[in-house]
């Protein structure tokens, strides 16, 4: 990480200052309304923004509790742990933590070297996120429906293990940067910023981990088809998974709802509308690259699914 960000949040607070100096527990009026065990986003982001961000506070364990907002933990040094929901998340440098509003949190005692930093984000911020992310269905694009929707269907939390990828590292840089400075950012050079973070990440599905092993092999399955729709198989797959063929196949159609088949088929459609939407590549040549041999059925399909044929399609975006 950037020296001069490190530096800048290894800063000591006034609150850790505070608890050095004796205090036994975190003070619960920086974040929580009376005896309400909810963080707050009122006692956290300033009146009309919707994301902002706190270093985390070090020196002392910070009780279980909910927030009434989406928060999304960076490690930036060191390492801390997180109880979510029951599970125990260890959360080293470089990797992230997405939490949904339902989710309870406790976080371990940290040290000095231990440099996390919390994104205080409101639900409504995703929204704009959510629309530069295209209709593939994601473990991601889920949690943020679920965040707007403020339902859940699953953990309540995602943990990226995305240490070392340089474009995920640049963006969060970029992302905290915006947010330290004193001028206001722009929010929607903010909420830019976070979807093309979004988008590196849906092409790692592959780096998100969970104590829940089926719910692992469907992450490995989607990050599969993200990289292989055009060429994959599912026999393949099964083989990269250890899997039996028909195993694998219950498995898909138990955690998703969609055979492999109707998955692939999703993922080259909407690659598809997006070659016809953003390239001047003819249709037959869009066709093939997106896996489709026969071109017929090509058309055929893709009428069934957008109501009209790729080259109104086309026309009617453009």
């Amino acid at each position: 990480m950037n020296a001069d960000i490190l530096a800048y949040l290894q800063e000591i607070t006034a609150e850790e200052q505070a608890i050095l100096e004796g205090r036994l527990s975190i003070d619960r009026d920086l974040y929580m309304q009376g005896q309400s065990n909810t963080v707050n986003a009122g006692k956290l982001l300033a009146s009309g923004k919707l994301i902002t961000i706190r270093p985390h506070t070090r020196f002392i364990h910070f009780p279980e509790h909910t927030h009434d907002y989406v928060e999304v933990v960076y490690m930036c040094s060191g390492r801390s742990t997180h109880i979510v929901n029951g599970n125990r998340i260890c959360l080293d440098r470089g990797e992230l933590l997405f939490m949904n509003q339902s989710a309870t949190h406790e976080v371990l005692k940290a040290e000095q070297g231990d440099v996390a930093v919390n994104f205080i984000v409101l639900p409504e911020f995703f929204g704009a996120v959510l629309r530069f992310m295209g209709e593939d269905e994601t473990p991601l694009r889920r949690f943020l429906i679920d965040c707007l929707c403020g339902e859940s269907d699953g953990e309540g939390f995602l943990h990226f293990k995305v240490a070392g990828i340089k474009p995920i590292e640049n963006l969060m840089e970029n992302l905290l940067l915006s947010l330290m400075q004193e001028e206001p950012p722009r929010q929607d050079l903010t909420q830019m910023t976070m979807a093309l973070l979004f988008m590196q990440m849906v092409y790692r599905s592959d780096t998100l981990d969970t104590a829940d092993a089926p719910r692992k092999t469907v992450f490995r399955v989607l990050a599969y088809i993200e990289n292989h729709y055009a060429d994959g198989s599912l026999t393949e797959l099964a083989g990269l998974l250890h899997y039996d063929l028909h195993s694998l196949s219950r498995e898909i159609k138990q955690k998703t709802g969609k055979n492999y088949t109707e998955l692939v088929q999703e993922k080259r459609l909407a690659q598809a509308a997006f070659l016809l939407k953003n390239t001047v590549r003819n249709v037959d040549e869009i066709a093939h690259a997106v896996g489709y041999e026969n071109i017929g059925y090509f058309h055929r399909i893709f009428k069934e699914t957008f109501g009209v044929s790729p080259r109104h399609y086309r026309l009617q975006i453009r």
